[in-house]
């Protein structure tokens, strides 16, 4: 239907002259021009810095922020790829060690990349014999592994997804050379100390290309670390802090044992086709024969023995039990054998909850973490329990597997 012309004052609204319409809708058009330029450059600036304006965050807009990347080890080699969780939790826990340093809020990332290598599924039972046997993700909400609010309670943390940080970098390219400083190569005591860093709202720091981690340096030093090694386990999500006391509750009196094979096995030929690995006793201390013997100086047999394995081969640690111990504790085994319990005995605790294996494997450490005894793989400080005494380490050494006793 065709649209009459607008009648004022009961006569018809007189046309523009076309040189005079022209001339307006050009600047119209060099009007909305500006303002999506406009609009592009700060989104710009926002996509260099990784961030993406979501949920409100009502954190103190006073403070000064520190921003390493929009994904743990990215930039750097790791940005098309990712590290198992312990190596993104050093480069993590490195760059809260530094916000902590400088008394500024860490901008974190708002999603964790999660490692193909290990988000197997096959630890805990498929429903059915259709169902996968890896989560088919490849990232996952930072919320979902850690508590950010009792995070913040050591280290102010806010995501770098919220709205108040959208406003924290538009304030700060307002600020100009005030506003936002970027980094690399440079200390921590020289971010600390020259005005010309410590007075800007916001450091974008760019990491070490290797991984963020390297940015601790000194963290062979003990003395020099702020956070421990501990810190991030114990921050886990609410619900999978939950989880873990659930078992432990069920689990009741028990010991733990780590046992890490899977990825540490790989193998490769020498020019003579020899096989040699960078653990040559690995395979050999992990086996059920050889665990049985290490652990009995510290875990006597008959004890409930919670075991947390990347080995996933069905039945593998039953040599230890005579059966699989279930979720009601039942006895029923020898004196000399343990009573085994595994994440999969609780199935009904972690379905519900569990969506890869890095919240698996964050429930297993609390898990772990509370048992009377606890058996490493590899040493990771010298008074540790440890099935294998091959470093842990990268050494770079490849050596032929050894796997005769002595």
């Amino acid at each position: 239907m065709a649209i009459h012309p607008r009648i004022t004052g009961g006569r018809r609204q007189r046309q523009l002259p076309l040189p005079v319409k022209n001339a307006l809708l050009a600047a119209v058009a060099a009007a909305a021009a500006v303002s999506v330029v406009c609009v592009l450059s700060f989104t710009d600036t926002l996509s260099y810095l990784g961030l993406r304006p979501r949920d409100v965050d009502k954190r103190d807009s006073s403070r000064r922020y520190l921003y390493w990347g929009g994904r743990v080890d990215c930039p750097g080699k790791h940005c098309g790829s990712c590290a198992g969780l312990g190596h993104q939790e050093s480069s993590l826990r490195c760059a809260l060690e530094e916000a902590l340093f400088l008394d500024r809020i860490l901008v974190m990332p708002s999603r964790m990349c999660l490692s193909s290598v290990h988000n197997t599924k096959g630890i805990l039972p498929p429903s059915n014999a259709t169902s996968e046997k890896r989560w088919e993700t490849d990232s996952c909400a930072m919320e979902s592994l850690y508590d950010i609010d009792l995070m913040s309670r050591t280290v102010p943390v806010v995501l770098d997804n919220p709205r108040s940080w959208y406003e924290i970098v538009s304030r700060s390219t307002k600020l100009g050379e005030d506003g936002v400083v970027h980094v690399q190569g440079v200390s921590r005591a020289e971010l600390k100390q020259n005005p010309l860093y410590s007075d800007a709202l916001l450091i974008n720091r760019t990491a070490s290309p290797l991984a963020w981690f390297m940015e601790c340096k000194n963290r062979t030093k003990r003395s020099s670390v702020t956070l421990p090694y501990t810190f991030l386990p114990t921050m886990a999500a609410t619900k999978l802090r939950d989880a873990a006391n659930k078992m432990k509750e069920i689990l009741g009196d028990y010991d733990a044992i780590h046992v890490r094979r899977g990825d540490l096995l790989k193998t490769r030929k020498d020019r003579s086709g020899v096989e040699r690995s960078l653990h040559p006793h690995l395979d050999r201390d992990t086996r059920p024969e050889f665990i049985k013997k290490r652990i009995a100086r510290w875990i006597r047999p008959g004890r409930t023995l919670f075991i947390a394995s990347n080995e996933r081969t069905p039945g593998f640690f039953t040599p230890l039990s005579d059966r699989p111990l279930n979720v009601s504790l039942t006895c029923g085994t020898r004196n000399q054998m343990y009573k085994l319990a595994y994440s999969s005995n609780f199935s009904s605790i972690l379905e519900p909850i569990i969506e890869n294996n890095y919240q698996l494997f964050m429930v297993e450490r609390l898990i772990m973490q509370g048992a009377r005894t606890f058996v490493k793989t590899m040493k990771e400080y010298d008074s540790d329990l440890a099935l294998c005494d091959d470093p842990k380490k990268n050494t770079k050494v490849w050596q032929e597997p050894v796997y005769t006793d002595g």
